[in-house]
């Protein structure tokens, strides 16, 4: 009864998530709202006002995690209407279902799904490593892209606009091949991501490339779309010569896995014992 209840909850939430152009997932508020059970939109909102607030007592940036948008909805005689929205991170989920009813069952099912899954974005190294390999993948595939979302931000404080050019850069660094090539080499669909198609220690060394430019990008010195890429070659560069210094297998010889995340997602409860440790 417990697999059956988490399957749904997963799939109740995972129906309504969406995914940016940068791989970056996100929930739109009106659509939670009504999985919630909520029915006005007022009433809504002020668990979305609480949520914000734990945001902020959190010391987590408002802005990052409850987006602003606006949406055009159609009314009768073909007339439109502009309505309020939030584009939701995962976290910013998690603290509306905890702000929430508690008497309400969707509610309930929210605060077990978002717990277990915002839980791994914050594992020690002691739980990652007692993880198998497909939790391994699914745990880093999710870091990056947290921290690709990152990347991307403050590669557009740094004057990057051509974001294929950028991250090129950062592969072509790592691996001394642009995405296209590696993703002929792994004999992917133009549709399918590479990151999709990488084991956890590929997915590792592109972590490591991906924070490693996060943080030089961060600190506001870079203001060219020229500049920024070669800052993201340079630090592909040192991640590839100290992989190489310490005797590691270079990340195109590394094994590109027959499953891909999106695949182990569907088929693999990724809550297996993380659930255990909240």
């Amino acid at each position: 009864m417990n697999n059956k209840i988490q399957e749904y909850s997963q799939k109740l939430f995972e129906d309504i998530k969406n995914i940016d152009e940068n791989g970056v997932e996100f929930w739109y508020a009106r659509e939670l709202q009504k999985v919630l059970e909520y029915i006005e939109w007022r009433n809504f909102l002020k668990i979305i006002k609480k949520a914000k607030i734990s945001c902020d007592s959190s010391k987590n940036a408002i802005s990052e995690h409850f987006v602003e948008v606006n949406k055009t909805i159609k009314m009768p005689k073909g007339a439109t209407k502009e309505i309020e929205d939030f584009k939701l991170t995962r976290y910013a989920c998690y603290l509306i279902v905890q702000n929430g009813d508690p008497k309400k069952k969707p509610i309930a099912l929210g605060q077990t799904y978002f717990a277990v899954q915002t839980r791994k974005q914050e594992l020690t190294e002691q739980e990652y490593l007692s993880l198998d390999e497909y939790e391994k993948r699914l745990y880093n595939r999710l870091q990056t892209k947290i921290h690709n979302k990152k990347l991307f931000v403050l590669a557009d404080k740094s004057g990057v606009k051509n974001y294929g050019k950028f991250n090129n850069a950062g592969y072509l660094g790592l691996y001394k091949e642009t995405a296209s090539q590696i993703k002929k080499r792994k004999k992917l669909d133009k549709n399918e991501d590479i990151l999709d198609y990488m084991g956890s220690t590929e997915l590792g060394a592109n972590i490591f490339r991906i924070t490693q430019t996060e943080d030089i990008l961060s600190k506001g010195h870079i203001s060219t779309e020229d500049k920024a890429c070669k800052t993201h070659k340079e630090v592909g560069q040192k991640v590839r010569k100290a992989i190489k210094d310490i005797g590691g297998t270079m990340p195109e010889d590394l094994p590109t896995p027959k499953e891909s995340i999106k695949k182990i997602e569907k088929s693999f409860l990724v809550n297996k014992e993380l659930s255990n440790n909240i």
